[in-house]
């Protein structure tokens, strides 16, 4: 039987991979694999719930469509994915590698600071050096496992002759390990392993828990390459690799299924769903010489289409390309633990010098001096400004989940606080991107029957919308017969002899209106028009409102037409709004904004906005945006309303108020505990108990956040 894992899988060779957007919990997980192995020739299928993938071994002749429509009856989206374009160590190695050295430096300082009990209760000379030897064989090979983390990133540092937070905690680690080894073997009182081992502990948890607010994201550009359809159907029907093809080739691409070149249309009509790479909320027609990208979804009749670009020179590579670029500039952020440690890393290095020269040159005595330099490093160590950050970040995550907001990047909280220009894309994100009749008490019942019938006989956004409504209504469907779908126009009927249709204006002579509507016609009656709106998301115009009232400047950036945007634009209250906006427009809008100096917030969930949420100051998506988009944004909103976006924002701003107090308070405790260190009064009992109260009190200070 099939077997659910939450790590993450190696990548087979001969395994199929589906992207499963829509599951959240361990049920998804079991009826996923139910539905998978329920169909024929499928060997094994493995759901992994934090990738929201499924591997599925297939024997000889199963393609990835048969397993989609198996997944889509029992009401889970799925998308197959190239193999070829993951990777294959997304496993959190790193995550497990540093929860286990928490483990065993806790373990570790637990028998130590038992051991230290029995020193600093009066134990002496043979029993006091013991003691010493015994810690020193506990704390010595965790220190050199444990802190692994700490001096690898030193040494990366000063390889290139600079200085980072992990330079002055390797180094107080190093010397105080090696001064407790120098002391003990001397029979000296005083031994460092307790404070080196806490230490060690200390900002192992204060890095975990950084780990771990970013251990979800991915690279959205890997994530765009795996949507890319990695097999399809020449001309005559038989599958090809996608790889395999080449310009002038010609491809079939069936009802339901996603482009996987640019091209022309050589034959057939159909409708094409462009909204997750355009915006656009309504299909758009397509036949012979119509151009179409990768990325497209053909909705209603079979098309044979002349590839005019595939593989990297795709429409899809190219909104990869600009996704990496966009990506990699704004991981040049710097933090403010960053600043701050160009600051601390060389004071707390020149107080430890200055340390050892002073009571050398007043003493002569070197051991002393040294053994003073070592507290110093030990009681300026950054203990509690490795803290800082990590326990704020987690705290305002914590609220903000609460409030149905996933924080995913570790930075995003600090960037966020900074923003002064909220940027929404309009179809998916300020709307629900589904079409909602809106006139159907403007007909009679028996028309609405009719159209019901037809709609039935339809895939189409309008015609599932129009269907859904009427059923709502307790209207039931027409006798109608001989249903057909027209590729492209629409569908018709007989009724009672009659031809009846519903469709596009032109099929059914009606005169097109500037609103989005579909058109009934009944044998010779004059058509009539159902209209659509596009649903506004729950708490749109509130948190428009809510965002200007505090000053930021709010825009709408949509690739739908002017016409749809604007309407959108009015109900909710933007003033300023562009259309018909292609991806690489939106995120030249959103650098023009940055070169001005603005701090922009975008907020999106198509591919179309992939490049402009991962250019952005700051990012957010809806948990109904596409994998890629939902990958590439610092943040997911996990419910449907939009008003947690106005909160993020007020909760950044006192995440941030809270990093700046954190980091004053590990400067009061520096101001207090230096000049002890400094002057020889510092024993390793007050070096670990005034690390432990620093650490303790910006953990608590960050736990305010979490209060409403």
């Amino acid at each position: 039987m099939a077997q659910s894992v939450s790590a993450t899988d190696t990548l087979k060779k001969d395994a199929l991979y589906l992207a499963l957007p829509g599951i959240h919990c361990g049920g998804c997980i079991s009826a996923v694999e139910r539905a998978l192995l329920a169909e024929p020739g499928v060997n094994s299928a493995r759901v992994n719930l934090t990738l929201k993938r499924a591997t599925v071994e297939v024997a000889a002749g199963v393609e990835p469509p048969q397993l989609v429509d198996a997944l889509a009856r029992a009401g889970y989206e799925a998308r197959e994915l190239d193999s070829g374009a993951l990777s294959a160590t997304e496993t959190d190695k790193r995550g497990r590698a540093l929860l286990m050295r928490l483990a065993v430096a806790g373990f570790a300082m637990m028998n130590v600071m038992l051991l230290s009990v029995a020193v600093w209760s009066g134990a002496t000379e043979a029993t006091r050096d013991m003691f010493h030897w015994i810690s020193g064989a506990i704390a010595l090979p965790t220190i050199a496992f444990s802190a692994q983390p700490f001096f690898v990133n030193a040494w990366s540092a000063l390889r290139v002759r600079r200085l980072n937070m992990d330079v002055p905690i390797s180094l107080a680690i190093i010397l105080a390990a090696g001064m407790s080894v120098y002391e003990t073997s001397l029979g000296g009182e005083h031994a460092y392993f307790d404070a080196a081992l806490s230490l060690t502990f200390f900002l192992l948890a204060g890095r975990y828990l950084d780990h771990r607010t970013r251990s979800v994201a991915r690279s959205a550009a890997e994530e765009l390459t795996a949507l890319e359809v990695p097999r399809t159907l020449d001309e005559y029907g038989v599958a090809v690799a996608v790889a395999d093809l080449s310009v002038g080739d010609r491809i079939r691409v069936l009802p339901g299924a996603r482009l996987p070149v640019d091209g022309i249309i050589v034959s057939g009509n159909s409708e094409l769903d462009r909204s997750l790479l355009t915006g656009e909320s309504q299909p758009v027609a397509g036949g012979p010489d119509t151009a179409v990208s990768a990325g497209e979804v053909n909705l209603t009749g079979p098309l044979v289409v002349r590839v005019t670009a595939a593989g990297q020179d795709t429409s899809l590579r190219r909104m990869a390309n600009l996704v990496a670029i966009a990506e990699s500039g704004r991981n040049r952020y710097t933090s403010l633990a960053d600043k701050a440690a160009r600051i601390y890393a060389p004071l707390v290095h020149t107080l430890a010098f200055v340390a050892f020269v002073g009571w050398f040159w007043a003493s002569g005595d070197a051991r002393l001096s040294m053994n003073i330099a070592v507290a110093v490093l030990i009681i300026t160590c950054p203990c509690a400004l490795g803290l800082a950050v990590p326990a704020v970040a987690t705290a305002a995550s914590g609220r903000l989940f609460r409030a149905g907001l996933l924080v995913k990047n570790a930075t995003a909280m600090e960037r966020l606080a900074e923003v002064d220009t909220v940027v929404f894309d309009k179809t998916g994100t300020l709307t629900m991107g589904t079409p909602e009749l809106e006139n159907m008490g403007d007909h009679f019942d028996s028309d609405v029957a009719v159209a019901r019938a037809l709609a039935d006989g339809s895939g189409h956004p309008l015609a599932v919308s129009l269907a859904r409504a009427a059923g709502a209504a307790g209207i039931q469907p027409a006798s109608v017969t001989e249903i057909t779908e027209v590729p492209g126009q629409g569908v018709e009927g007989l009724l009672d002899g009659a031809t009846v249709r519903l469709g596009r204006p032109g099929w059914v002579g009606a005169v097109p209106s500037e609103v989005t509507a579909t058109y009934l016609k009944i044998g010779d009656n004059a058509p009539v028009a159902f209209t659509f709106c596009d649903a506004l998301r729950p708490g749109a115009r509130d948190t428009v409102t809510a965002l200007s009232a505090r000053g930021l400047d709010v825009v709408l950036l949509s690739g739908d037409v002017s016409g749809a945007v604007a309407d959108v634009a009015d109900r909710v209250g933007i003033s300023a709004w562009e259309a018909q906006m292609l991806p690489e427009d939106k995120a030249a809008r959103i650098a023009i904004l940055s070169s001005a100096g603005r701090k922009v917030l975008m907020v999106g969930d198509g591919l179309n906005d992939t490049a402009a949420l991962a250019s952005a100051h700051a990012s957010i998506s809806p948990a109904s945006a596409l994998e890629a988009a939902r990958v590439v944004s610092d943040i997911v909103l996990l419910g449907n309303s939009l008003e947690p976006v106005a909160q993020a924002l007020s909760v950044a701003k006192s995440a941030t108020r809270r990093i700046k107090e954190n980091f004053a308070i590990a400067a009061m405790y520096n101001v207090v505990a230096i000049p002890l260190a400094l002057a020889g009064f510092a024993t390793p009992l007050f070096a670990a108990l005034a690390m432990s109260a620093s650490s303790i009190s910006v953990s608590l200070n960050a736990l305010r956040l979490g209060r409403k």
